[in-house]
């Protein structure tokens, strides 16, 4: 088992613990007083504020090889920039440690060309759970769809195959892991494999790929250059760590408020190994903290908990783990849980989970109460005339273990990998048949990689939503509380009809 702070050592690096100032404020009111209404903590919950922990967030990642992976100095550093803040701000504060599998990349991968000239870099993404090694040799193209329509699937698509080279292979009709194992058996140094659109590869060749040998990708235009250039030789190198890490969870929690009617709400904190995930999910952590932060006065009528979950991005093991953990009771006490990933993507759209299924596609309803808090976000929405849209319970993000066990869950989303549409960009402007985030899982995802307009208002989004559930969850759960957030509730309602986009989804 390694820890982050072990892993120092590999990346020669330190976990500086820096950035624990004071609570943020959006106006010199906001220091003092007690945001316990919609228009004071809105007023205080800002761009400004949430961005300061981006940026937090970008320093660390720029101290730490560039990345904020679960199980590395970079992680541990903004768990502890979190949990600094909340501890100041006089939240009582848990930090959950676990073991996870996990897949690091030690130094970023090498992928150069070395001859017939022009020599040089050549961009790629390494795939996880790829092995380590530095090989230069020759290069081995296989052949691709149209000519064989499952590149690299079958042991005789090697028949012949120079032992010692490295293979390119297209992507297609089966596993990256199968592809990659059929090319060490018959003896590759190394594997690139190729888009078979347009694109990069975000890929995975599982956690129970062990084989030492380097595999990364390349886009489609970029392998079919290489597949068509007469004696190709290249240098691949890769440096990760496949194994049993360990990392952790956040919690913060308010010290008043019914702790049999707990508010959960929660976004991960760990970014991919390509890039320091300032957007995902820097943005969705960025903003529940500074919304806890500016409701640290406030004496909610219901517990209120925060999250910032670990290892998301290696299969929702934070989370898993923290639900899984949760006796009975103590999950009969969870009310309902608001998630928060990525909330401000630079082609963003307003997405809103789709906790009653009315949009009829994908995955059904969420728990009971779940419809209720997706009506909470439209109404937000529709008292600031803006159009959202649903978007679908996929099990993507860390509202899974929670659904899995019958807690409501809802939240917001901006998109990801997913095209937007004409109908889209017309809507909430930005461009038609690109990514909603085009730097998702890269390196470019930093703190240039946002929309501000959208992050700023999914800020107060989540204020919003995290104030009127921590005064009153009557629409949820039937439990009596603050009246006047009740009549809030209803106000939003009718406004939110108005606003509404119904058509293709994103998921998350």
């Amino acid at each position: 088992m390694i820890t982050g702070r072990a892993l120092a050592i590999l990346f020669g690096t330190a976990a500086p613990l820096l950035w624990a100032g004071a609570v943020s404020a959006g106006s010199p009111a906001c220091a003092n007083r007690v945001n316990n209404t919609h228009a004071k903590l809105l007023e205080c919950v800002t761009q400004e504020g949430a961005r300061e922990h981006q940026e937090a967030f970008q320093a660390i990642a720029d101290a730490h090889n560039g990345i904020r992976t679960s199980g590395t100095p970079g992680y541990d550093a903004s768990a502890d920039y979190v949990r600094k803040k909340l501890e100041a701000a006089g939240y009582a504060v848990t930090v959950q440690e676990f073991p996870f599998q996990t897949f690091i990349t030690l130094t970023l991968p090498v992928l150069e060309r070395v001859s017939p000239a022009p020599a040089g870099p050549i961009a790629n993404i390494i795939l996880s759970y790829s092995g380590s090694g530095d090989v230069t040799a020759a290069v081995t193209a296989l052949s691709a769809p149209p000519a064989d329509a499952t590149p690299g699937c079958e042991a005789a698509d090697f028949a012949g195959f120079p032992a010692g080279n490295i293979a390119l292979i297209s992507r297609g009709a089966c596993t990256f892991a199968m592809k990659s194992t059929n090319a060490f058996t018959a003896g590759a140094a190394g594997v690139i494999i190729y888009n078979n659109a347009p694109g990069p590869i975000n890929g995975t060749l599982g956690n129970d790929f062990t084989l030492n040998i380097g595999v990364t990708s390349v886009t489609q235009a970029v392998g079919q250059q290489l597949a068509a250039t007469p004696g190709l030789v290249m240098r691949l190198k890769t440096d990760t760590f496949r194994g049993i890490g360990t990392t952790s969870n956040v919690l913060a929690e308010t010290r008043t408020g019914d702790p049999n009617n707990v508010i959960m709400v929660g976004a991960h904190l760990d970014s991919v190994n390509a890039g320091p995930g300032i957007q995902d999910n820097g943005s969705g952590s960025a903003a529940i903290l500074e919304a806890a932060l500016q409701m640290a006065k406030v004496k909610p009528r219901n517990k209120v908990r925060f999250a910032w979950w670990g290892a998301e991005e290696s299969g929702l093991v934070g989370s898993i783990y923290y639900v899984n953990n949760l006796s009975q009771a103590e999950q009969d006490k969870i009310t309902l849980y608001l998630n928060f990933d990525m909330i401000g993507s630079p082609n963003h759209v307003f997405f809103v989970y789709d906790g009653d299924d009315s949009d009829g596609v994908g995955a059904g309803p969420g728990p009971a109460g779940s419809a209720e808090i997706e009506k909470t976000f439209k109404a937000f929405y529709g008292q600031r005339g803006l159009p959202f849209k649903g978007t679908d319970f996929s099990g993507r993000s860390d509202y899974g273990p929670f659904i899995a066990v019958g807690i409501p869950a809802g939240g917001l989303f901006t998109g990801a990998e997913g095209i937007k549409t004409a109908e889209e960009a017309a809507l909430w402007g930005g461009i038609a048949g690109e990514q909603y985030d085009p730097c998702y899982h890269l390196a470019c995802d930093n703190y240039d990689n946002i929309n501000l307009g959208a992050f700023d208002t999914n800020a107060d989004a989540v204020a919003y939503a995290t104030l009127q559930y921590a005064m009153n969850t009557a629409e949820v759960n039937g439990v009596r509380g603050k009246g006047n957030f009740k009549q809030r509730q209803q106000q939003g309602a009718a406004a939110a009809a108005r606003f509404e986009f119904w058509g293709p989804r994103a998921r998350r």
